[in-house]
């Protein structure tokens, strides 16, 4: 068996999400021998060059960071099978070639954020909120062909907030992953822990988390105002939800449920000027409680309503 402090373990992450789980390996004391990261790229106004959350993370605790364009170059391959790795563990990155998560003699383990087998997918997070789940989790498994069907290792389930955001909950979930991360590697180590396939498990009404398109963010006032409202929390704050405002783009990111209101025409508005907007759904008002005006900053409702004259 494999003691701990030998274990080598190369770490395969690009955003922010997975630099809470590359920290907690290190603090846990399990030895990173390399991190795996997409390439700097140019980003904002000014184009500027720009590092990953992974490698800044990487290059302030002095890791091994290797920077592939492909993940099959055969330079590439060659210096990942010199790292000697047992173990490889993958947060939020792209999806592996065989050559690459068949390596390892202990295989690949990813971190997912959804109770798999619901929600697979590269946007399980905002998926699980657009369709009003009330709890989600994480899940670790064994990588295999397939995109997100590999064997089932630890998971660990948490509750979702009645008005809770995709931010809010991405926040929480890098924690709570980062932990469960941890856990699976102990009981890698010490052989604890009992693989599950995906299909031993009871699942009715698969649902899938496909990458966010535009379309998925345009708002449909003929909806209901709960799956409007689960849209807007399930988009906030990237990439915000949004509908057509007296000419102008409009992305809503807070928002609150009124169905007293008798609801007009889907689409239609109500406004005092000074403290409050609702949009007509087909149940009743939406509120907007923070918004973004086309060539505008984002800013609370009344602030909004302060400096810019609504036509009723």
């Amino acid at each position: 068996m494999k003691e701990a402090k030998d274990l080598r373990i190369i770490f395969m992450g690009t955003p922010d999400f997975a630099v809470a789980s590359l920290d907690a390996i290190c603090k846990a004391g399990y030895q990173v021998v390399g991190v795996i990261t997409a390439p700097d790229r140019h980003a904002g106004r000014g184009m500027k060059l720009t590092e990953s959350a992974v490698k800044k993370y990487a290059v302030e605790n002095g890791l091994h960071i290797l920077q592939p364009l492909k993940l099959k170059d055969p330079e590439f391959l060659k210096e990942l099978r010199s790292l000697n790795a047992d173990l490889q563990i993958v947060v939020a990155f792209r999806m592996l070639p065989e050559v690459v998560w068949n390596m390892p003699p202990m295989g690949t383990v990813n971190l997912h954020g959804s109770l798999l087998p619901q929600y697979r997918g590269a946007a399980p997070i905002n998926w699980a909120l657009i369709k009003g789940e009330k709890e989600t989790g994480v899940t670790t498994f064994k990588l295999k062909q397939e995109i997100d069907t590999g064997d089932i290792l630890i998971q660990e389930k948490f509750p979702i907030g009645q008005n809770e955001t995709f931010g809010e909950v991405h926040d929480r979930m890098k924690e709570i992953g980062a932990q469960v991360l941890v856990q699976t590697i102990d009981g890698l180590v010490n052989q604890s822990l009992q693989e599950i396939p995906q299909s031993a498990i009871a699942t009715e009404n698969l649902r899938s988390a496909p990458k966010i398109f535009t379309d998925h963010c345009r708002i449909d006032w003929t909806a209901t105002v709960q799956d409007i409202h689960n849209l807007v929390r399930g988009l906030s704050p990237v990439p915000g939800a949004f509908t057509s405002f007296q000419g102008k783009m409009f992305k809503i990111y807070l928002s609150e449920m009124d169905t007293a209101d008798t609801a007009g025409e889907a689409g239609s508005f109500k406004s005092d000027g000074k403290t409050f907007l609702k949009f007509a759904c087909k149940d009743g008002y939406l509120f907007v409680k923070e918004l973004q005006m086309e060539g505008k900053k984002k800013m609370p409702v009344e602030d909004f309503l302060r400096g810019y004259k609504i036509s009723q």
